[in-house]
């Protein structure tokens, strides 16, 4: 923390008290009073004499006269709510919070303690320095979110609310052209309620309301310097859903511990399904088993892009592909009471310019126009309607659905499982390092 500066304040001195406290008496004050006093019939040479004497002692008055030292103000030392105090300004030397550090065992176990090892680790410091950033906005943003989201909040008033403070605390309001590529959202926060289980965030309009009996996937994403973490939660209100949270939440634990270097992908599919599917719900006499919702995975995270290449699946497989030091993972689950299998279905918010795009002759001025908007304030991250709407975009569909028509942009509409069904979301961010496994986006809330 940066020390206080001293605040200790200088009373202010009226010019006797100054004169009193060390002004050298010149023809004092006292002795021009005097001499007013009782030598009234003196010539004008002693009124200027006098006169001299009274200016003398008001300047040396002033000359001793101290300024007050203003008061430096108190770095922050804790987060306000809503969360709007940078995290910069509350680890103000740049070391942010480690998140959870896992030691590798058995034939990797050597890594933790390789000089080698180290060596790579340490020069990857700046990675780690903004993925930490970004996690430790991620984890203040949510913990503030898990209190201020309740039933009667309509959907926008919780997106903009996280979104906000995500912006806040990494002090990018993403309005001036670029801004949102140096830090800010990682991809537009999923609000997905019941049977929708992920990709759905309101768009300019909505009126939905948050009702008691709801259960709703929370899925952020933050970015630092384009080091996205991404990690969700659910909440419900009423505790019949507590076996299926748990179900999801036990099961995307159960994938971070299996997690690491040369694990492959399909056994720790097989690990998150067997938990997953060990629990039931009681819904209204019925019982429902909780389901791994097999077309769902987790994936790797790049530079700028939210899925790489590599898919965590929620079911045993047999993919034998391994994790790799210098992975980035989100760990994600996603659990069912329906057929747990998921299919598109309703209006679209999400999109993202495709890393892989081709050079295509737009036809349409607005297609044209828009693209650079993407370009210049998100490149390859995920963007959604609203997004466009606060950087002042106007009339944008058109030129929207040419840039996905043309495989410039990609759409991801809404996942949803059947009617009736309730799915849940749990999800971690990991980082495969060279000495240790560290799940970065881990905290005291889940």
């Amino acid at each position: 923390m940066a020390a206080q500066a001293p605040t200790e304040e200088l009373s202010k001195l009226s010019v006797s008290e100054a004169a009193a406290k060390g002004s050298k008496p010149g023809p004092s004050t006292a002795t021009a009073t005097n001499g007013n006093l009782n030598h009234d019939d003196d010539d004008s040479d002693d009124d200027a004499e006098n006169a001299a004497g009274d200016a003398a002692a008001t300047g040396a008055a002033k000359k001793k006269k101290k300024r007050k030292p203003k008061k430096k103000k108190k770095a922050p030392t804790a987060q306000s709510d809503p969360p709007r105090v940078l995290i910069s300004q509350l680890f103000p030397n740049g070391t942010y919070p480690a998140g959870q550090e896992v030691e590798y065992v058995n034939e990797n176990s050597y890594r933790t303690t390789s000089e080698e090892k180290r060596h790579l680790d340490n020069i990857n410091s700046e990675f780690l320095t903004d993925y930490r950033h970004a996690a430790e906005a991620h984890r203040q943003t949510r913990q503030w979110a898990q209190k201020f989201i309740q039933p009667g909040k309509t959907l926008t008033e919780v997106a903009d609310g996280i979104e906000d403070s995500v912006r806040a605390l990494v002090g990018h309001q993403g309005l001036e052209e670029g801004d949102g590529l140096k830090a800010g959202m990682g991809f537009p926060t999923g609000l997905s309620i019941n049977h929708c289980a992920a990709h759905y965030n309101p768009n300019a309009g909505n009126k939905t309301v948050l009702q008691q009996d709801d259960v709703l996937k929370v899925d952020i994403g933050v970015h630092v310097n384009g080091r996205i973490v991404d990690s969700a939660f659910t909440l419900a209100w009423n505790p019949r859903y507590d076996p299926l949270l748990e179900a999801v939440k036990a099961a995307t634990n159960a994938g971070v511990k299996e997690a690491g270097i040369d694990a492959r992908l399909g056994e720790i599919g097989g690990v998150i399904q067997e938990v997953m599917e060990s629990y039931e719900v009681e819904l209204n006499g019925t019982t429902y088993p909780v389901k791994s919702i097999r077309n769902l995975n987790g994936h790797t995270i790049n530079h700028y892009s939210i899925h790489g290449s590599k898919s965590v699946p929620i079911v045993k497989t047999n993919d034998q592909t391994k994790m790799e030091e210098g992975d980035v993972f989100a760990i994600e689950t996603f659990g069912s009471t329906g057929n747990g299998y998921v299919h598109e279905e309703g209006e679209v918010s999400h999109y993202a310019k495709r890393g892989d795009a081709q050079k295509v002759d737009l036809r349409i001025s607005s297609a044209k126009s828009l693209l650079n908007v993407i370009n210049k304030n998100f490149g390859t991250l995920p963007f959604c309607r609203r997004y466009l709407d606060r950087l002042g975009q106007e009339k944008y569909l058109l030129g929207l659905n040419n840039l996905v028509a043309n495989g410039i942009v990609e759409s991801y509409p809404p996942l949803v499982d059947k009617k009736g069904s309730y799915t849940a979301q749990y999800e971690h961010t990991i980082l495969i390092r060279p000495t240790v496994k560290e799940v970065i986006s881990r905290g005291d809330d889940y």
